[in-house]
């Protein structure tokens, strides 16, 4: 029986051929396009900087752009799990460690720019706003939570605290949920954006539950 001429040929293409890229070889060219997307918003505050396009309040812009994009990238990374469970990918979760590490660099640039720009590393004045102003409170708390997440994202780590990693890690929870309500009470009028974000974390959280995980399971 002859072929219909019109028949693609890409459709008889061995997709076992060792010429074709492996899943892992995908993987290993995509982490540094990922890693790169990951620093474009770095990149685009740095020129808005160098071009003096920051607004009135260029500290008050540095400030909140960091701290949006630590608390975007958190949720991704809070995201990778469920996206796994619902695709049925196994191979998102290789992104999730990345996404977490970023999370913790622009919350590092956050903190660095409140420090150092901000208060000029005036310490007895930072101590009291940490003690007197509740959102600087859960941002330094979770901040603080964040550290020991990133410190312990290495391989190696993963071995030496074996089962205890994975406890650990689930601080990441309520790191996030810090780092939310620090953005709605810093908020004073609009509260549509940490809303959103509220929401979504409380969504990831949901398929986190064992009955969402057994409805997964089962789909």
């Amino acid at each position: 029986m002859k072929l219909p001429i019109s028949t693609p040929a890409w459709i008889f293409v061995n997709i076992s051929d060792p010429a074709m890229p492996s899943l892992q070889q995908r993987i290993r060219w995509s982490k540094p396009a990922i890693f790169l997307l990951c620093l474009l918003p770095l990149c685009l505050l740095v020129i808005r900087t160098i071009n003096n396009d920051l607004g009135a309040n260029p500290v008050e812009t540095l400030t909140h752009d960091t701290g949006d994009w630590a608390l975007r990238f958190l949720l991704l990374s809070l995201a990778v799990t469920p996206l796994r469970l619902l695709t049925r990918r196994a191979w998102l979760i290789r992104y999730r460690r990345m996404l977490g590490l970023f999370a913790f660099f622009y919350a590092f640039l956050h903190f660095t720019v409140y420090l150092w720009i901000d208060q000029s590393f005036l310490w007895s004045e930072i101590a009291a706003d940490i003690l007197k102003r509740p959102y600087i409170t859960m941002g330094f708390a979770a901040f603080l939570i964040l550290l020991p997440l990133a410190a312990t994202s290495t391989k190696g780590m993963v071995r030496r605290l074996g089962k205890r990693w994975a406890s650990l890690h689930r601080l990441v929870y309520p790191a996030a949920l810090l780092a939310i309500l620090h953005f709605i009470w810093l908020t004073r009028a609009d509260y549509r954006e940490p809303g959103v974000y509220l929401a979504l974390f409380l969504l990831l959280m949901l398929f986190r539950t064992p009955l969402f995980r057994r409805r997964i399971q089962r789909a």
